[in-house]
């Protein structure tokens, strides 16, 4: 019987592990995100720019819609200040573009395989595939599920040759 519990202790410490380094590349790649939501809105000059960059930061753990909320409080900014500038409206909403396409494309993927081991290739199709196949929960479960999935496979054995 001490054999299945040290199993079992074995599996979920694997687990954890693999959990708590999902979250911590959540967590940079939430930094990340703040960073560049912070300078593309000192660059545009929008009102509170260190405030939406923060809220824009915070707001990216949330999948799929942290991003979309994160763009309210700037582009409401922009348009209750500027007087008929759709220019400045037009560049908030091109940012928001920019930072999604490369979190969504290199920064979510690099910092996720970098920080526990998934290939790139895995960080980036797994939010896609589970998307198409359980829409809403796959997106939102991919990164932790591939964390743990790859935590679990054994490390490929590798032939030293001279």
């Amino acid at each position: 019987m001490d054999i299945r519990n040290s199993n079992t202790t074995t599996h979920l410490k694997t687990a954890g592990t693999a959990l708590v380094g999902w979250w911590r590349a959540a967590t940079l790649d939430a930094l990340i995100v703040g960073i560049l939501w912070l300078i593309g809105l000192e660059l545009i000059r929008v009102p509170w720019a260190p405030f939406w960059a923060i809220l824009g930061g915070l707001l990216q753990i949330i999948p799929t819609f942290g991003g979309m909320i994160a763009l309210i409080g700037p582009v409401i900014s922009v348009a209750v200040t500027a007087d008929d500038d759709w220019w400045r409206l037009g560049l908030v909403l091109g940012l928001y573009g920019v930072i999604v396409i490369l979190e969504g494309l290199v920064i979510g993927p690099y910092v996720l395989h970098r920080t526990t081991k998934i290939p790139w290739w895995a960080a980036f199709f797994g939010p896609i595939v589970l998307g198409i196949i359980i829409p809403f929960w796959g997106v939102l479960l991919a990164p932790p599920l591939l964390a743990v999935v790859f935590a679990f496979r054994k490390p490929r054995v590798t032939l030293n040759r001279p």
